[in-house]
């Protein structure tokens, strides 16, 4: 039985509450708002976004715009290139829109371009990246080999799951569905719902027939 279990119980409830007080306001006094000292190290940061406490890492932020509105949950990471210092080629790396919602302990880890629309939702442990490693040499460790690149764009209005997975050279269209899991590699189109390992297209709507439901083989054009 631990100490705490062994207070009284009038003495636990008490200690509960005052710990749950502190817990309020570290997540108030924590979070990043617009006029705090740590936005201004973005390249923009948009009125009524915020980064909620606790963040997780996030660095060369001056390569990195946040829209009006968007709300980046707890422990979500946000990089540009493998280093704090690093030079980048392109900016901004990272481009998050206007009333987006990404969840918490999501990581959007940007290397050349990652475009993410406005109104996108998403919900948590989710993974976006425009780099992966390369497979080209036997005998070297992959860890060791140099990196793929391909940009990443995220069209409005789109909705992914909780636990998905976006690599480098996908294109989602706008008011996608991506279900929960997904691993998504290719180009999808507009208004689609698509799921699964790797990711494939499960419905789409047409124009005069409403939502078309799509055979094993519709999936995006993969690389």
């Amino acid at each position: 039985m631990t100490f705490a279990r062994k207070l009284p119980r009038p003495t636990r409830n008490a200690l509960a509450r005052i710990l749950s007080w502190f817990h309020e306001v570290a997540a108030d006094v924590g979070a990043i708002g617009p006029k705090d000292p740590a936005a201004k190290k973005f390249k923009s940061f948009g009125k009524g976004a915020a980064l909620l406490y606790p963040q997780g890492v996030r660095y060369n932020e001056r390569y990195i715009s946040i829209g009006e509105g968007t709300m980046i949950g707890p422990n979500a990471c946000l990089t540009a290139g493998m280093s704090p210092t690093q030079v980048m080629a392109s900016d901004p790396v990272v481009s998050i829109g206007k009333r987006c919602t990404i969840g918490r302990g999501s990581h959007i880890i940007g290397h050349w371009s990652i475009e993410i629309g406005d109104d996108i939702q998403t919900g948590p442990y989710v993974y976006i990246t425009d780099q992966n490693h390369s497979y080209e040499d036997l005998d070297t460790p992959i860890g060791r080999q140099w990196p793929i690149e391909a940009a990443v764009k995220i069209g409005s209005g789109s909705w992914l799951g909780a636990n998905v997975v976006v690599l480098p050279g996908t294109t989602i269209g706008q008011h996608v569905v991506v279900g929960a899991g997904a691993v998504v590699h290719g180009e999808f189109p507009d208004r689609c719902v698509i799921g699964g390992v790797p990711a494939r297209i499960l419905k789409r709507y047409v124009d005069g027939k409403g939502w078309v439901r799509e055979g094993p083989e519709s999936s995006g054009s993969l690389a």
